[in-house]
């Protein structure tokens, strides 16, 4: 098998060369690699090389095509796409190649134009297509034999991205693996400072190889890539070394990071001093994101930040001898206050993003403006489950433990004051939202049932379908369903480990969409829906979400369901 690694005109001229048959060469290991040491070689090529990442680029509404060719059938192929800084759309195609490649043809070579138009023109078997902003991937232990197109597009802008084929995925394994808990843990936080904690790659502690992980910082949002990283950093000169042993992290230069300038700060971390880092002028603006790659560890304190600010942080395991890198789940967490600011006061009617410690504690404070005859307390706990407390002048009217969504409604009071104590998990830190509004009609979130369960009727599955029901509200949402398939040995422990409760339906991969529909009833006692969910394969495991969207476009997810088709029928 042979990814070629030539550019297509020469494709093209290698198919009819010669009196003799012909059949294309195969995969030359020891030049293979001098070739890709020369970055030059793939530049603007449009033919894709065996086990090496390609990184290109792709002007808005301009479609780019690669091409590669498998000499012989039932041969492994796996490719992967990375997008950076836009979604984008590929394609996955394959055709068979013209009758002289395959060294059968009478030697008598066709006019080259006639063969580009065959090779180029044919419309060739789709094998896999996406859409979105995702690292995604497509991989077959048996391939056919034919020559393959890869058709990228960006409709949004234009953007980079990054593309590795190989037909040996299983010796190749370039990406680190992820453990079984891909998630950042925040161990501790403080009003500058935040300690970052995540198991080690696989690759690094069972396989030995040379793995180092690199943080990254900012206050927007998290990232699916390194490349989404790169792409945002664009030329700035924000990539550093390690700290150096014990000294942790002091990671940029924060004057240009929305804090003010310490002449001293250098002198006391003492590896801030080189020219590189120590600019105190730049000639461009510098975006509020920064990364730095702390060696094999798997703790890390992020010191010097804003109290009271909201960040985010995304963890890169990096192959130093590929170089080419997979991302852990990012997280995020709000610095704490300044000491005088113990207590977070909460608006009428407004969602607050809250953030507790593993085993900590949060304050909120609610003090409605207007008088009112009931408040409603709305929580959305986006991972493990949280203690609440409300006392209203000082009187204990609320103890609960909330797990996903919970709404509380209590009596109100003329000029009532409302403590609200968070409690977080043992298990691990605690994210969470919450509303709190005196006007019953103010509801951002949707409104739930009380039992958010799917439920799945087992003599109605098939081997390829299952039937689900859920239960709605009096009032009428949206409601979105979404399944993907999972292996057999999926268990209630994995669910728990996947990304927080709080991402909505649009994280979601579209190929995994089922359908939406709105739905409601005024009789609370009818307010069952039920959806047959079709073309799954025999005795297969998926597991099945529902998210409802309220009115305000906040969405909750049901709980999760996992299903098996029948093997046989």
């Amino acid at each position: 098998m042979l990814l070629l690694r030539c550019p297509l005109p020469l494709l093209l001229l290698l198919l009819p060369l010669g009196s003799r048959p012909q059949k294309l060469p195969t995969r030359d290991e020891e030049l293979f690699q001098m070739q890709i040491r020369d970055k030059a070689f793939f530049h603007d090529s449009s033919v894709i090389p065996d086990g090496a990442e390609i990184s290109s680029y792709l002007f808005r509404d301009t479609p780019k095509r690669y091409f590669f060719v498998v000499e012989e059938d039932n041969t492994p192929l796996a490719v992967t796409v990375t997008p950076c800084d836009a979604p984008l759309e590929w394609k996955l195609s394959v055709q068979e190649l013209p009758e002289e490649a395959s060294g059968e043809g009478s030697g008598d070579p066709e006019p080259l134009e006639q063969q580009k138009q065959q090779i180029t023109n044919e419309e060739g078997t789709e094998l896999f297509s996406y859409k979105g902003n995702d690292v995604e991937y497509f991989v077959s232990s048996s391939s056919p034999s034919g020559l393959y197109q890869l058709d990228l597009l960006s409709t949004e802008k234009d953007t980079h991205f990054k593309v590795y084929a190989t037909t040996t995925p299983e010796s190749d394994q370039p990406y680190p693996e992820l453990p079984y808990d891909p998630r950042i843990d925040v161990t501790s936080l403080g009003r500058t400072t935040v300690t970052l904690a995540w198991k080690p790659s696989p690759t690094a502690s069972l396989l030995r190889q040379p793995i180092q992980y690199c943080i990254v910082i900012n206050k927007e949002h998290n990232f699916k890539s390194l490349c989404a990283v790169e792409a945002k950093l664009s030329s700035d000169d924000a990539f550093m070394m390690a700290p150096k042993p014990g000294l942790d992290f002091s990671p940029f230069d924060f004057a240009h990071f929305g804090f003010p300038a310490d002449n001293n700060s250098g002198k006391e971390r003492g590896f801030l001093k080189s020219s590189k880092f120590g600019r105190q002028t730049s000639p461009k603006p510098r975006v509020d994101l920064h990364r730095v790659c702390i060696g094999n560890k798997n703790i890390f304190t992020v010191s010097d930040l804003k109290p009271d600010t909201q960040y985010y942080f995304d963890m890169f395991a990096v192959n130093t001898n590929t170089n080419m890198s997979t991302a852990y789940v990012g997280t995020f967490a709000r610095t704490k206050e300044e000491a005088k600011q113990k207590t977070v006061e909460l608006k009428d009617g407004k969602v607050t993003d809250v953030f507790i410690k593993r085993k900590g504690a949060k304050f909120l404070r609610f003090a409605p403006v207007s008088s009112h005859q009931k408040v409603t307390f709305s929580v959305h706990s986006c991972l493990d489950a949280v203690q609440i407390q409300v006392r209203r002048d000082g009187k204990l009217l609320l103890s609960q433990s909330v797990e996903g969504v919970r709404q509380f409604q209590l009596r109100g009071k003329a000029k009532a004051k409302y403590l609200i104590r968070l409690k977080g998990s043992k298990k691990g830190a605690s994210m969470l939202k919450i509303l709190a509004t005196t006007r019953p009609n103010k509801q951002l979130f949707p409104s739930l049932p009380e039992d958010t369960r799917i439920k799945a009727f087992d003599k109605l599955r098939t081997c390829s379908s299952v039937t689900v029901a859920w239960l709605g509200t009096q009032e009428r949402n949206k409601f979105c369903i979404y399944k993907r398939e999972v292996d057999d040995n999926y268990n209630e422990e994995q669910k728990k480990r996947e990304q927080n409760q709080c991402l909505g339906p649009d994280t979601r991969k579209k190929s995994e969409k089922v359908l939406c529909k709105y739905f409601h009833s005024q009789n609370i006692q009818k307010a069952v829906t039920t959806e047959t969910i079709k073309g799954l394969q025999p005795g297969k495991s998926y597991l099945l979400d529902v998210y409802v969207i309220g009115h305000g476009g906040h969405s909750v997810k049901y709980q999760s369901k996992l299903v098996k088709t029948r093997k046989f029928c």
